[in-house]
């Protein structure tokens, strides 16, 4: 869901003794009038208190919903659910509309509950919306319903956070200036507005993922609701996850990328979706958004190419995996190693093999799974950091591929947009290079076009990459670039690219295109170099500061 703050709509304006007073009514006024919702389908939660740390109920809250529910007619009256009883025992009786809950359901800090906040926190009530949407109890929930049962009839829709405290030696004062935040799910609020409570029906770009399904498999969302879900949130997901850079691979943000679009393959077969048709579902979803987010039917070759490549590289593991899975579970039971190794030797999902011996009725030990999935990320994560530095992911061919592709990335943006432009991060990976440098304002098409064009250039060229030892303070002199911030050694490794005749006892520096502090590794021409540069996204990363994600196609 997305969201929004209220000082966003607002500005930055401190409410002072009288912010509940203000934005109760507001967000209540935004919700009946803007939105339209009913005020009969909506019932509300705030804090019942808690004596034993001195945080008072919210009584200010209470008397503001008593007020605004008057307003429309409708008697709201209050009914402390407490700590010990969440509501499932008593349900909602007579005119009952306002709810009171302990910290765990209606308090906000960044520590969660405030015996878990440490000293110098802020924190704060909060007081939480939710929508009726009539669906009939689920007693798996409880015996009663109220407006925080998971049975599905209750929804929130909105909260306001109360900044109102701060801890301070196990003890909480009260803020000098508090504020307020209101965060809305916007599909839950546009679910409401229809009052369907399956937002996959209600938000036009999941409902249009689920009538293609239905199209696809010749079975119905009805009767699959949980696959269609899977599918239908995995596949959109992705799709903006690679036009903004993000493409699938074994490490960071792409194998998120990777596990929604494996698992949605994965949900398809049992649909009997054909090989190779679930990518068919991202040119209509790019069409949906054409006028919202443009850049996604600008990329969508380019995200179905990806789509496509990981679908087949997946099929080509489920069928080495379902083999060795077949082979360890025929005993009638799957040791923690067992399933790791499933997953480490042979990419096969851990959640699949789950699913899989849940089938057979074969439990596993997941919590020791997950101990030695933990244990290989650390000593992977170590051996990393002993081996690379410049934020390399690894050492294979296309990592140092990319690794040379950001020298020549960062003297191509000098050289189009000034030489004020200096490194500010980097992270490099075998799928993808990312830069973050110092510059104020977004590139222009232009611009991106011609920094392509240098760096392109450069690679066919087939430039040499020397690396040279040498004083720092000689290749500052020389001005080798170096990433702001990072402290070096007397002696540095320095890489220089170019001219043609340079070599390791003859790097002709002042000829040199580009001369950065590195560590390594590089290749040793960027004839090396296989593809062309793209840039496949540009935007801000913090005040100040661009962050380009580059590939090569």
């Amino acid at each position: 869901n997305r969201h929004t703050t209220f000082f966003e709509m607002l500005g930055n304006w401190s409410l002072g003794d009288y912010f509940k007073e203000e934005q109760l009514p507001w967000v209540f006024e935004f919700l009946t009038k803007e939105i339209g919702l009913d005020p009969q389908k909506l019932f509300v939660t705030v804090f019942v208190g808690d004596d034993t740390l001195n945080l008072p109920k919210d009584t200010e809250s209470i008397h503001i919903w008593e007020n605004l529910f008057k307003e429309k007619g409708i008697e709201a009256s209050y009914a402390a659910m407490g700590s010990e009883d969440d509501g499932s025992k008593r349900g909602i009786q007579g005119n009952e509309r306002i709810f009171g809950y302990d910290a765990s359901k209606n308090w906000w800090s960044r520590s969660g509950i405030p015996q878990n906040m440490p000293d110098g926190e802020l924190g704060g009530p909060d007081s939480e919306i939710f929508y009726d949407f009539g669906t009939p109890h689920d007693t798996a929930y409880g015996e009663h319903c109220h407006p925080n049962c998971d049975c599905g009839r209750f929804v929130e829709i909105g909260n306001s956070v109360f900044m109102e405290y701060i801890k301070k030696n196990g003890v909480f004062e009260n803020l000098p200036h508090k504020n307020v935040d209101f965060g809305g799910g916007l599909e839950r609020i546009a679910a409401a507005s229809q009052n369907e409570p399956d937002v996959f029906l209600a938000v036009d770009s999941l409902n249009t993922i689920i009538s293609h399904i239905e199209k696809m498999s010749s079975t119905v969302y009805a009767e699959n609701t949980k696959a269609y879900r899977i599918i239908a949130d995995h596949i959109r997901g992705v799709v903006f996850m690679m036009s903004d850079g993000v493409v699938p691979s074994n490490t960071e943000q792409g194998y998120f990328a990777r596990r929604l679009i494996r698992r949605s393959v994965q949900y398809a077969d049992t649909l009997g979706i054909g090989e190779g048709k679930l990518v068919e579902i991202i040119e209509p979803l790019c069409e949906l958004y054409r006028e919202q987010y443009p850049e996604l039917s600008e990329q969508k070759e380019t995200i179905s190419k990806h789509f496509t490549e990981e679908e087949a590289k997946f099929r080509k593991t489920l069928d080495r995996g379902m083999r060795e899975f077949n082979a360890v579970s025929e005993k009638g039971s799957i040791t923690a190693d067992e399933v790791f190794k499933l997953f480490s030797s042979y990419g096969f999902p851990i959640e699949l093999t789950q699913e899989l011996a849940e089938n057979k009725g074969i439990e596993i030990d997941l919590e020791k799974v997950r101990n030695l999935q933990k244990e290989h990320q650390e000593k992977s994560r170590a051996g990393a950091e002993q081996k690379f530095k410049g934020g390399l992911a690894d050492s294979s061919e296309k990592t140092i591929q990319y690794h040379t592709v950001h020298h020549l990335l960062l003297k191509a943006l000098q050289i189009v947009l000034g030489d004020e432009v200096k490194q500010r991060g980097s992270n490099i990976t075998g799928e993808r290079l990312r830069i973050d440098f110092s510059y104020g304002e977004k590139l222009t098409d232009e611009q991106r076009t011609e920094v392509e064009k240098i760096v392109n250039e450069k690679i066919q060229e087939g430039l040499p990459v020397i690396k040279t030892t040498l004083p720092k303070e000689e290749a500052e002199k020389l001005g080798a670039e170096h990433e702001f911030g990072q402290k070096y050694p007397d002696m540095v490794s320095v890489y220089s690219i170019g001219p043609k005749t340079a070599t390791s006892d003859d790097p002709q520096f002042s000829d040199a295109f580009s001369i950065e502090f590195c560590g390594g590794p590089h290749v040793e021409n960027t004839s090396e170099i296989s593809g062309v540069f793209r840039i496949a996204k540009e935007k801000a990363s913090s005040a100040g500061i661009r962050r380009i994600r580059g590939v090569l196609e």
